[in-house]
């Protein structure tokens, strides 16, 4: 959970998605989720599974967000839920246990209910406003403390974290930070993963 890469084909440009999840692993990234809401269901498969034999070529997780079904076909490692996706429990039924599943939490209710359910891991945010999520609505310290001290689960903080603010959520207990923009729109993706890798090393040890 330590350095969570979150891909976005909006910056894409000249490399390919795979050319780019391959620049974050050799910067250090530590689990890199598929994010894909343009490609059809047969285009989307035959990507994650060629960017899930790179993820596993460099010793990383690979999770897809919300397909469960891409996930089965594609050998991911598990899947990524939000509030308004297939709930933790009916995802637990259809990938079994050897899967992982996260699930997007804002408070410490949904937060709870998502460990009850069978979550392995959770999002928390937003931590700050972005643009891949406009509306969501930035969550206090105190807010993501509250949630972290609810679960024993791990937690990665997402939404608008920066190189330059990931610091701020010192103290709150969180494992690590899922980065979208911050990795996928750098001019040098290994090198802004390996700096992001490094901040986030201070902020857990701290």
């Amino acid at each position: 959970m330590l350095l969570y890469a979150v891909t976005d084909r909006a910056w894409v440009g000249a490399r390919t998605l795979y050319e780019q999840v391959e620049e974050c692993l050799k910067g250090g990234a530590t689990i890199v989720q598929i994010r894909e809401k343009g490609l059809n269901h047969e285009d989307f498969v035959a990507e994650a599974k060629e960017i899930v034999k790179l993820c596993h070529r460099y010793g990383v997780m690979c999770i897809i967000n919300d397909d469960v079904q891409a996930c089965l076909e594609s050998g991911a490692d598990g899947v990524h839920v939000g509030q308004d996706d297939m709930e933790a429990g009916d995802v637990r039924a259809l990938l079994g246990e050897d899967k992982i599943i996260g699930v997007s939490a804002h408070n410490v209710e949904e937060a709870l209910l998502a460990q009850k359910r069978g979550a392995d891991y959770l999002g928390v945010g937003a931590v700050h406003a972005t643009g891949t999520k406009s509306e969501a609505k930035p969550l206090t310290w105190q807010d993501i403390k509250d949630i972290c001290d609810s679960v024993t689960i791990p937690i990665t903080a997402i939404g608008g974290v920066k190189l330059d603010n990931m610091l701020e959520l010192r103290g709150t207990g969180v494992d690590g930070v899922a980065i979208v923009s911050g990795i996928f729109a750098a001019p040098n993706i290994e090198q802004a993963t390996a700096q992001l890798l490094a901040q986030a090393r201070k902020l857990v040890e701290a």
